[in-house]
This record gives structure tokens, sequence and C-alpha cells, in this order.
């Protein structure tokens, strides 16, 4: 074949390319069982409910309402947490930030360190056009975050890290509390803002008592830092953390001023393991729609969700409706469902509804959120956040 020859067929290959293009999962207006799969879908209704549920808790006990944006990854998620009345949003890392501040939003937590001339940059960049927070738990870190915002001409506030139980980030030595808070409030650039006081494996301790006692020590040692602070007349106007799990003790605490829960807004199948009592008594609002794709026999069917669609570090789905169908095993493409005796078996083509083992990582692996209203789809939410961690 001569070279024009090849120069043809590529010229045609790239015009039949371009005519292609993936189409949305859904349309407004369409039934939920005509979603293309696999996709996350949110039911309206639940979720309104849950959002109304945490700021109506929060506003009762006097307390700001921080939702986590890394759960969600999803702007419009968080500009309606901000209209029920939430003071800003948590994000993670400084690129989670990114589409939230396209999307206008102003007020930025993020609830962890930043380490790195590139990301340092980049916060600094952000923090000119917002009001941001970051927390601290080295000297050396914030003697960098100085520089940045000096460099940038910007300013940001400062929260002193404290481990309150996590055994994660966070400083636990009085001397290094203060010592963080007297640099923060010398430095140009900073501004000490108190302290990021959060215990994540308390939010999935299942037994509610258990869960209470753990964090009012949490607490208690929270309220040790800030008294510590005030003795030396630094001022701590602000403690935050808190989550799902906890938000129910935090709130009533009187030591922490936000929370910075995100989860309670779509419960998954961990959190949903927890004992709940009362008004935070979540519901479901987030599934995973899968097809059947194969039925090879009796006991066995296939869905077109595995790895790719969920994680399974908090356990695999479950399959919602369908009793005696169990979601056994995940693969990179493909989930196998074990169908116990007795039960109806699945048919090619039948959707079902999943709900999702862990919803943060479940976030990231896709584009879109489909969401639904009695069982119609009514718009489609992107997921703008998603693969943003650096």
């Amino acid at each position: 074949m001569d070279a024009g020859s090849c120069a043809e067929r590529t010229l045609v290959s790239t015009r039949l390319s371009n005519e292609l293009f993936l189409p949305d999962p859904a349309l407004p207006g369409q039934p939920l069982a005509q979603v293309d799969t696999p996709s996350l879908v949110l039911d309206l209704d639940v979720f309104e409910r849950n959002l109304n549920a945490m700021q109506q808790w929060a506003d009762r006990h006097g307390v700001a309402l921080r939702p986590h944006a890394k759960a969600h990854k999803c702007p419009e998620i968080s500009r309606r947490q901000l209209a029920l009345g939430a003071r800003g949003i948590c994000c993670q890392k400084v690129s989670e930030a990114l589409p939230f501040l396209q999307a206008g939003i102003r007020d930025i937590h993020i609830s962890n360190e930043v380490v790195g001339p590139a990301k340092l940059a980049l916060l600094a960049q952000i923090a000119v056009q917002a009001d941001v927070s970051v927390c601290v738990d080295n000297m050396r870190n914030l003697q960098a975050l100085a520089a940045a915002m000096a460099q940038a001409g910007a300013r940001i506030t400062v929260l002193v890290e404290v481990d309150v139980g996590q055994g994660r980030c966070g400083v636990v030595d009085d001397h290094d509390v203060l010592a963080l808070a007297r640099a923060a409030e010398a430095a140009q650039g900073l501004r000490f803002g108190g302290l990021q006081a959060y215990h994540g494996s308390v939010q999935h301790v299942r037994s509610h008592a258990e869960r209470a006692a753990l964090c009012a020590q949490a607490a208690a040692r929270a309220a040790g830092y800030a008294s510590l602070l005030r003795a030396h007349g630094i001022t701590c106007e602000r403690i935050t953390g808190g989550g799902s799990g906890s938000a129910e003790f935090d709130a009533a605490s009187g030591i922490y001023t936000e929370l910075q829960a995100g989860s309670y807004a779509f419960m998954d199948g961990d959190y949903g393991a927890n004992e709940w009592s009362g008004p935070l008594s979540f519901g479901t609002s987030l599934f995973l729609l899968s097809t059947v794709m194969s039925t090879p026999a009796p006991d066995r069917a296939i869905l077109d969700a595995g790895l790719k669609s969920a994680t399974i570090e908090c356990g695999l789905p479950r399959i919602v409706g369908r009793p005696g169908l169990d979601y056994a095993m995940a693969n990179d493409e493909h989930g196998v469902v074990r169908v116990q005796a007795g039960a109806e078996p699945p048919v090619v083509g039948e959707v079902m509804r999943l709900v999702m083992p862990h919803v943060d990582p479940g976030f990231n692996l896709h584009d879109t959120l489909v969401v639904f209203r009695d069982e119609v789809v009514v718009d489609l939410w992107p997921i703008a956040a998603r693969g943003l961690s650096r």
C-alpha cells in the first residue's frame, strides 16, 4: 500500500471516530429503568430529607455545618447544602477544591495538610479568590505555607490539627500546639483560626453507646487543647471536626463549633451498619444501577458493574428489592450474583439497584450523577471533581 492510501485511510478513520460520541446515561423525563448502566443514581426525595435533618440538627445545637465535598465531588450537591444554611464546604485535596471554586463557592476548608511547592502555589492562588483555611501539624510545613502565601500576596486561615484519637495526622504534644498557633499568628499571610479535631475511625463504630463514649473522649481532648491556647492568650474561635457517624454527639458536646459530615446525604453500606437514633436516622439516597448481562446457571447471574463501578474495601454492594439474590463477587467489569434456592431468578436485561459499600471512592469512579424523583429522571449532575486527588 502506498503512502497516499495510508493517509487516506487515516483521514477516513479520524472522520468516522469524530462522528461518534458517548451519549449521557439518561435524559430528564426518562423512567429510571431506562438509564444506561452502570450508573450512580440519587433519590432526590430521600436526599433532601437527609440534608434537612442534618442542617436542622446543627441549627438546633448552635453549630455550623460544613459538609465534606470529598464524599461526592459534585458542586451541585454543595450548592444545595449551602442554600439550606451550611457555612461552607470541606475538601480534602487542593485540586479537589477547583470545581467548587469555579461553581462560585467561596468558603472552603482544606481539611488536610498541604505539602509540596506545586500544591502550595495552587492553594495560594485559590486563597486569593476565596476564604480558605487549611490544616497544619508541622512547623516546616507552616513555614512553607507562609512563604507561598507571601509570594502570592494571599492570606489563609490556619487550623492546627490535633490528634483526638484517630492516630493519623495531628499533633498531640501541648508544646507543639502552642508553637504552631503562635507561629501562625506571627507569620505574614497566615491567620490562626483554631483547631482541626477530626476522629475518623469513630464514625464507623457500630454500637451507638460505644460511639457516644468515644466521641465524648475526643471532644474532651479537643477542649483540653482549646483551653491550653486560651490560657496562653490565644483565641481559639473554631474547633472543626465530626462526621456523619459522630455528628449526633459532636453537635451536642458544646465543644465543636462546626461539623464536617458528608456521607449523611447518601448513606452507604458501611454507615448503614451503624446503630442510629431518632432524628439522625438517615435514609439511603444513593444507588448504583446495574444490568443483568448473563444468566449462565440457575444459581448464578452476572451484572455489568464490578470494581470499576464500586469499591469493596467496606464490603460488597447489596441488591435492593430482590430477596434471595446476593452480590457475591466483584471482578473488574462484572458482578457475580448468587441466586438462592427458591428465589425469583433474574433475567437478562433486568436492571437492579445496588447500595454502594463506600460512598466516597464510589463517586470517584463516575462522571455523572443521575438524579430521580418518583422513579423518573429529573436531572444529571456532573461529578466535576472526580479524579482530582492532588
